[in-house]
């Protein structure tokens, strides 16, 4: 199951930070294997992909689906958290802008007359 990067978007495309962090989360992602002391053999079953897609995942690869990284992390007991990754209670800066639009008073609607008969 080689589940590998597009060949419209090369790897050399994605912005450096987008890449340090998937780095950083596939060294995190082993450490918390390891931690548990599960081979990466019988994680890589657990989770339904190959051996060899698990170690891409370990290594950060930009090319492995995120659902795949979703799963690892469901094996590893820590999907919780992606859940919590875009919360519109944790966004500042979408809060922020939404404040922003907020009017500045609220006046009361005056009550139209009544027509009469």
């Amino acid at each position: 199951m080689n589940r590998s990067i597009p060949p419209n978007r090369p790897t050399g495309s994605l912005p450096l930070p987008v890449l340090h962090v998937l780095r950083k989360l596939g060294h995190d992602i082993r450490d918390a294997r390891r931690r548990r002391r599960i081979p990466v053999a019988i994680a890589a079953q657990r989770a339904s992909i190959s051996k060899t897609t698990w170690l891409k995942v370990e290594k950060g690869d930009p090319g492995v689906l995120a659902g795949t990284y979703v799963t690892v992390l469901f094996v590893l007991g820590l999907v919780d958290r992606v859940a919590q990754l875009a919360d519109p209670g944790t966004d500042t800066v979408g809060l922020r802008l939404e404040e922003e639009q907020l009017p500045q008073r609220v006046r009361n609607k005056r009550a139209r007359p009544e027509s009469g008969s």
